[in-house]
């Protein structure tokens, strides 16, 4: 049977709609469909079955709403910064020009950007960033409560002055979504940006195993999303549940509680911080708790969770019902897949890359930070990104100008065992 075919971009164009994933900010565009997932470009949003899912994160087409793009000349003139959401500044060559172009404004994205430009100050570079692409310290995020800090006290430059700074090319609030290796061009939600080497340092999400759901639940892992959490939560003290009780979990537990919230912490295992078995940790942090309104429920297995009027009701398998204002999932983290498949990478437990250069499978892709694996493993910490950041420098260099000498012999990245420190102020810790 043929596939219908989409109507005449002549006689709707001016019609043309796009929705937005709620869970994950996902924007569906009418008019290019979504041919990943079998949607040929001119499917309109009615059309698409009801049990279609969303390709980024699972959830499904009634987790869609209509989005209408930002005016951004609005944006320039609410804001007191310079606007957030168009390209800044491009250092030494036309917005056509390819170069070196980074997906994602993170600790690694912006490590990345500092350290070639301080070696070639005349790189064309471009970040492309689903967020504003603000400069701040992920880890304070849990902590940030009961430290008293304010969004001006986190960032310490927004994305428009880093890229002033730093002489990029910004394109920020763009998800990119595919990359075409045969003509080296990104395809993103703004159009399609040419690179003659492209970095991914997208980062890893927040698992989300079941029962849980994107819907249902908190993944606190950028400042929007906190910054979403917080106005949730509101003025008054809430009650809010945490699924999982290890790094991320103790500390937004603890972090929570000293801000004045009832948390019911729950996990599989019998003890928070239960992966680090060998320094026995859990135990002292629960008695470093015994003082917080901290509930701790180990050895839990979660059956259901479900809204149950403006609260979220968390079941067990044996029974028990925990009713939660919000709820939190610190159930680890997974890299997101859907970009290393359009460009065939090799896979294995995340982006697999060449420890000399950080060289993906393919040819001028190259990966760092909480998306890549060597040999199958993966070192999500920061230290671990100021090492990569340092190779893949060298290495971007090194393939744009062949001839050149660097100015560091820099060796290739290694995987080293992190020495991890647990932002729980109630008992700080250090773990091996």
């Amino acid at each position: 049977m043929n596939q219908p075919s989409p109507p005449l971009e002549s006689s709707v164009s001016a019609t043309w709609l796009l929705y937005i994933c709620k869970a994950c900010g996902l924007i569906y565009n009418e008019q290019e469909g979504d041919p990943d997932s079998g949607l040929l470009a001119g499917t309109r949003f009615v059309d698409i079955p009801e049990d279609w899912e969303c390709p980024l994160c699972g959830v499904t087409k009634s987790d869609f709403e209509l989005y209408t793009p930002p005016d951004l000349d609005a944006l320039k003139q609410a804001s007191a910064c310079a606007p957030a959401a168009r390209p800044t500044a491009y250092f030494n060559g036309a917005r056509e020009l390819p170069g070196i172009v980074v997906v994602g404004a993170g600790k690694a994205g912006w490590q990345l950007i500092q350290n070639l430009r301080t070696q070639w100050p005349d790189a064309p570079i471009t970040l492309v960033t689903e967020c504003a692409g603000d400069v701040y310290d992920k880890p304070l995020l849990s902590v940030a409560m009961s430290r008293k800090l304010d969004r001006r006290q986190l960032v310490k430059q927004t994305g428009v002055e880093a890229a002033a700074h730093w002489q990029v090319r910004l394109l920020s609030h763009t998800r990119a979504l595919h990359i075409c290796t045969a003509s080296q061009t990104l395809r993103t939600t703004h159009g399609p940006v040419r690179y003659s080497q492209l970095v991914l340092a997208h980062g890893a999400e927040s698992a989300m195993p079941a029962p849980l759901h994107p819907g249902l639940c908190w993944r606190i892992n950028h400042l929007q999303t906190y910054q979403r959490f917080l106005a949730a939560l509101g003025d008054a003290p809430r009650h809010v549940a945490i699924v999982g009780a290890g790094l991320i979990g103790s500390e937004l537990a603890n972090d929570l509680a000293l801000g004045g919230h009832r948390v019911t912490l729950i996990d599989t295992q019998d003890r928070p911080l239960a992966r680090w078995d060998a320094d026995q940790a859990g135990q002292p942090l629960l008695a470093a708790w015994s003082n917080l309104a901290i509930r701790f429920m180990g050895s839990v297995q979660l059956q259901s969770l479900k809204r149950q009027g403006a609260q979220f009701a968390l079941t067990t398998l044996e029974g028990e019902t925990v009713l939660a204002d919000q709820v939190i999932a610190a159930t680890g983290l997974i890299t997101p897949n859907r970009l290393a498949k359009s460009a065939s990478l090799r896979w294995n437990n995340g982006i697999e890359v060449n420890a000399q250069t950080l060289e993906t499978s393919e040819p001028h892709i190259y990966a760092l930070g909480d998306c890549i694996s060597i040999n199958g493993q993966s070192s999500r910490y920061i230290e671990p990104i100021l090492r990569q950041a340092q190779t893949l420098a060298a290495a971007l260099i090194h393939a744009a100008k062949p001839d050149a000498a660097l100015t560091d012999n820099l060796p290739p990245y290694s995987v080293r065992t992190p020495v991890v420190r647990v932002k729980t102020t109630s008992l700080p810790l250090t773990l091996h």
